[in-house]
């Protein structure tokens, strides 16, 4: 299998906090040699929701590189609704999570797990619902 592309610059940044909580997580569960995968699928509220996973295995199309220390792994198609995004992680008293702020989005969910791209959505991944059959949120 061919070796996927590493890139000397990021699709997507990860602050530091958002590193350490997914460094720690993948240190809890033993993924030793895993990259945080990236994506959009058709879904949400807006039409594309984000996803994040841990995998080891490389794809035909993506693009690999690191930020914050942290591998990541972003496939073609979803390349270009996310080039440019900043994955954080918020830890407050009203609850944490992660949050993805996109430049490529017009619109997003409450929720900030979907969105609206700017351009390109005729090539988007059909989306399977509007508010309320997915997202969760409650919109």
């Amino acid at each position: 299998m061919a070796t996927i592309p590493f890139v000397e610059t990021s699709l997507v940044s990860v602050s530091p906090s958002a590193a350490a909580k997914l460094s720690s997580l993948m240190k809890e569960k033993q993924l030793d040699g895993y990259s945080l995968r990236v994506f959009v699928a058709g879904g949400g509220c807006s039409g594309l929701q984000y996803g994040m996973t841990f995998d080891n295995q490389e794809h035909p199309g993506d693009t690999q590189f690191e930020s914050s220390g942290l591998p990541v792994r972003v496939d073609s198609m979803s390349a270009k609704y996310i080039q440019g995004a900043t994955i954080d992680f918020i830890d407050s008293l009203m609850g944490g999570g992660f949050k993805i702020e996109n430049p490529n989005a017009v619109a997003s969910c409450g929720c900030g797990t979907s969105f609206r791209p700017k351009e390109g959505e005729e090539d988007a991944p059909a989306a399977v619902g509007g508010c309320g059959s997915g997202c969760g949120c409650g919109h």
